[in-house]
């Protein structure tokens, strides 16, 4: 049990894991009940969408990384009142987390709105770039899938090309969720009039990649 001092308020982190320690792995599978597919949803936010596949979704399990402490223990208890067993949660820089994950452990990885860091000298920081790439593809069993959305259309550009580049990707049709799995930040930017671009890649098997690098 801990108490968050900026809101005085007591937690009982059912389902919060704790972050690796450095060149650590993460035993996964260990935190789960259950031996199923795991999704990761990459910077969860508020979890509208993680809560609302991870209840749609039973057979698989979940896990929601964002750097905000307070937000994911808000999270937690929404999935203990709802009764969902099969989400976990995990504090910290989204790249050190999955660096720290088992090989060809994860399925599907989600990156949904991303900050964008719009002003050209801060798009260093920007998450969607080619470490993630490297990570995520040692992550994704073959056949995995990472889904991407974002609101702004210049980084929506740089996010298809810095997977468009990669061989070890394919471009595949976008995942375009349900109304209930829409983030927080997706119902915000209906309500003003904006658009959603959305784009998805499938990480190849390595005999197509070996293949495909033969021909050209």
């Amino acid at each position: 049990m801990v108490r968050e001092r900026i809101t005085n308020r007591i937690f009982n982190d059912a389902f919060l894991i704790p972050k690796p320690e450095p060149e650590a792995q993460l035993p996964l599978q260990s935190f789960y009940g259950s031996l199923q597919p795991v999704e990761v949803d990459i910077g969860c936010g508020r979890g509208r969408f993680l809560l609302a596949r991870a209840n749609s979704c039973p057979h698989l399990n979940f896990l929601g990384i964002d750097l905000s402490l307070l937000r994911l223990r808000k999270i937690d208890r929404k999935a203990v009142a709802n009764g969902l067993t099969n989400i976990r949660l995990v504090n910290g820089d989204a790249l050190r987390i999955l660096t720290a994950l088992p090989p060809e452990s994860i399925s599907i990885c989600y990156v949904y709105f991303p900050d964008p860091w719009p002003k050209r000298r801060h798009h260093v920081r920007r998450l969607v770039a080619p470490p993630l790439v490297d990570v995520i593809s040692k992550t994704l069993v073959p056949n995995g899938i990472i889904h991407l959305c974002t609101d702004h259309h210049d980084y929506f550009s740089a996010m298809q090309q810095v997977w468009r580049r990669d061989q070890r990707y394919t471009e595949i049709a976008p995942y375009i969720p349900p109304p209930e799995e829409e983030t927080d930040f997706c119902l915000i930017f209906k309500d003003q009039g904006l658009a959603a671009h959305r784009c998805s890649f499938q990480k190849r098997i390595p005999s197509i990649i070996d293949a495909k690098a033969h021909l050209d």
